[in-house]
């Protein structure tokens, strides 16, 4: 995807009959004057990842333009609308007139995207007042709604400091989160219903509105507040004393939770009679009351649930509950069960085990504090479950990570994902995708790991056992990502890891790309060991050939490589490695003949006419007292280019960007330097000619030789 900021002008009038309609499809009436006035304008300012839209509009045709740029609305002159819309280029205005620079000028961001015309000839049926009744009717129910939600917000807003937001939590949203959306603590406050109430109002009318809305009579509640621990959970504290009660919600805002007092958050005690259906008073509480609150979990089927809340004395032990625990549970009286205090969970779990026959006082239980429990479970039964008990399964819950597995080669495609936990370790995490995939070795995985901020898999994959959790796989920077990259290799990773793999293409004598060759060899190999290699894998001009390799960049040669040289420090990510045949006139090349860069070029219109190289650059040898002309064969020879299509080829001497046209009289050779048999890859032969291949995608990465798709328009 590209944005074309390219100039491209457009009509205050269209007329579509010019030329006898020849722009007019067939069945267009042609009984009626085909002329078209420019009404809008929308402009698209910025490139293809992001920008801002406006328009440039005359509502009734009139001489006078706007601009709506989103809630501003501003008079414009007509230039403003159309010809500063037409894109191109623009020149900034010169600083220093009297001196001779040249004026700088830089591509327009900001260009028309749509337009709109209006037929002269309905221009009274379109720009017409628009009457109620010609909305129709779900828009104007749509646009009602939305205003009066608008009008509701606004109020809202306005009157915001005069109210205060109470959320009251009761066993019911207990029951409803706890091993659904939550698992640790007691509630999530944002999905527990709220209520608007004014803060002069008092708590007594308050407990009225409560007793309307749930049914639950004033004198069968009792409220607790919640309060934030030093360990970062929230539980209930204390009730409310009846000197709060008799006070303003407002006060009780403030004063009771003066470091979270966006909301007023309570807890609604409800105790219910045997059948669970009507409502009773609670019950007095002692000063060595303890209100405590259990959950229960089921390691068969790794179900976890809250079954209830009771007092107790902080001087009573735990076994003297066990048969209520029981009774909540559904379990027969007599069943054996352990305990479990489940005491924090932020940054790791802390759940402990409860001894039954110390006091609770001595268990350093409290007010709000959360009991688990479960079944007791056999050595069997254990060995059947993946987590037997209460802090086995916190432990999972805290640390399970859904983790989306792509393909390496296709990081845009789904693939599939897998519930991991952030503590596995590299090898399970292989192991389970070496499973997933059925592939039998999982050191033949590779992971590659997810850039958050390019959405792109990072450039280096993850080497073998380089990271001890998953986790650091999916830590970037201060952002966690959910998205791994695999590949499937045909070797185990800890030997690829000993080895170099380069990517080179190989191209014939007429510098065209035959093959893209992966060549794998121990890394203190040499670039004469890869020629070897490759030799073995082409098809060459004779036996006795020889080859080379260059490094390519951006359609330059920038480096011929030294046969000695060690691959383990090359880098085929960013820049191109080719391999071809030495010609026989480089071998044969004598004293007075040199190797010169010959590049293909043409000049961008819409870059002030800057050279943009393109195509597979080349060596070729020139001779002392060669002229163009002669050159000029061999070149056509070598590329085998058509002779009508050579004809149109202009010849250049091209210094640091400059073109110096050549004529067909011209000594090449004198035009460059004797020092460098390969020259420098900054003075070359320029070849300018239209550029007919296909655009390669745009890649940093240019050694992956993807051409773009062509674009098919389907009627």
């Amino acid at each position: 995807m590209v944005k074309i900021n390219d100039r491209y002008e457009f009509p205050l009038e269209l007329d579509l009959d010019r030329e006898n309609g020849k722009y007019l499809s067939p069945e267009a009436d042609r009984t009626v004057r085909n002329l078209y006035m420019l009404h809008s304008v929308l402009v698209h300012s910025g490139g293809v990842h992001g920008g801002h839209y406006y328009a440039f509009i005359r509502p009734t045709l009139s001489d006078q333009w706007y601009k709506f740029d989103d809630e501003r609305v501003t008079k414009e002159e007509v230039k403003r609308a159309l010809e500063e819309q037409y894109g191109g280029e623009e020149e900034l205005p010169q600083m220093n007139p009297g001196l001779n620079n040249t004026p700088f000028r830089f591509t327009k961001y900001s260009n028309a995207y749509m337009l709109v015309y209006i037929r002269q000839s309905d221009k009274e049926k379109v720009i017409c007042n628009v009457d109620e009744k010609d909305i129709a009717e779900h828009l104007r129910v749509r646009l009602k709604r939305e205003q009066e939600e608008k009008e509701r917000k606004r109020k809202e807003k306005a009157e915001a400091h005069l109210y205060t937001i109470i959320k009251v939590a009761s066993d019911d949203d207990l029951a409803a989160q706890v091993g659904k959306e939550i698992f640790f603590d007691l509630v999530d406050h944002d999905k527990v219903p709220g209520f608007r109430i004014q803060k002069q109002t008092l708590f007594k009318a308050f407990k009225e509105e409560i007793a309307k809305e749930l049914g639950i009579p004033v004198e069968c509640q009792r409220f607790w507040i919640w309060a934030k621990r030093q360990n970062h959970t929230y539980r209930p504290n204390r009730p409310l004393t009846e000197f709060e009660e008799l006070q303003s919600v407002g006060y009780l805002k403030e004063s009771s939770n003066k470091a979270y007092n966006a909301e007023l958050k309570l807890f609604l005690e409800v105790n219910r009679s045997k059948d669970q259906r009507l409502p009773q008073r609670p019950p007095d509480r002692a000063k060595d009351d303890i209100l405590l609150f259990f959950k229960l979990y089921d390691p068969i089927k790794e179900e976890f649930r809250y079954v209830g809340r009771t007092f107790v004395k902080a001087s009573g032990k735990p076994r003297e509950i066990l048969e209520r625990l029981n009774e909540m549970a559904g379990f027969s009286p007599n069943q054996e069960i352990d305990l479990f205090e489940e005491i924090k969970f932020d940054p790791t779990v802390m759940c402990e085990p409860i001894d039954k026959n110390s006091t609770f006082k001595a268990c350093q239980l409290e007010d709000g504090d959360i009991i688990c429990f479960q079944k007791s479970t056999s050595d069997e039964q254990i060995a059947a479950c993946r987590f037997p008990d209460v802090p086995s399964f916190l432990e999972y819950v805290h640390n399970r990570q859904v983790v989306h597995f792509r393909r390496l080669e296709a990081p845009k495609e789904e693939g599939f994902f897998l519930e991991l936990s952030k503590q596995h370790t590299y090898d399970d995490v292989v192991e389970r995708v070496a499973v997933e995939l059925n592939v039998d070795d999982p050191s033949k995985i590779r992971l590659t790991a997810h850039n958050c901020y390019s959405q792109q898999p990072k450039p280096q994959p993850i080497k073998y056992r380089g990271v001890d959790r998953l986790s650091d796989m999916l830590q970037h920077y201060t952002q966690v990502s959910d998205i791994l990259y695999y590949e499937v290799l045909d070797i185990p990773l800890p030997e690829l890891q000993c080895l170099k793999t380069l990517k080179v293409a190989f191209h014939n004598n007429r510098t065209e790309e035959v093959s893209v060759l992966s060549i794998r060899l121990p890394k203190q190999s040499t670039i004469g060991d890869v020629i070897n290699e490759i030799k073995g894998k082409v098809e060459l001009s004779s036996e006795h050939a020889e080859l080379r390799i260059l490094e390519v960049f951006y359609h330059k040669i920038y480096k011929v490589f030294n046969a000695n040289e060690k691959i383990e420090n090359i880098n085929d990510q960013y820049w191109t490695l080719r391999a071809e045949e030495i010609p026989q006139e480089e071998l044969q090349m004598g004293p007075n003949s040199r190797a010169i860069h010959v590049y293909h070029f043409a000049r961008d219109p819409n870059q002030n006419q800057l050279l943009q190289n393109f195509g597979e650059p080349f060596f070729i040898v020139v001779h002392e007292e060669e002229t163009l002309a002669t050159l000029k064969e061999r070149i056509k020879k070598k590329l085998q280019v058509p002779d009508d299509e050579f004809s149109k080829w202009k010849f250049a001497f091209v210094s640091l960007g400059r073109p110096d046209y050549l004529h067909d009289s011209d000594v090449v050779a004198s035009r460059f330097s004797k020092r460098d048999p390969y020259g420098a890859w900054e003075h070359y032969l320029g070849l300018e000619h239209a550029d007919t291949a296909p655009k390669r995608s745009h890649q940093t990465n240019q050694s992956r030789h993807v051409y773009e798709k062509p674009v098919r328009i389907y009627n």
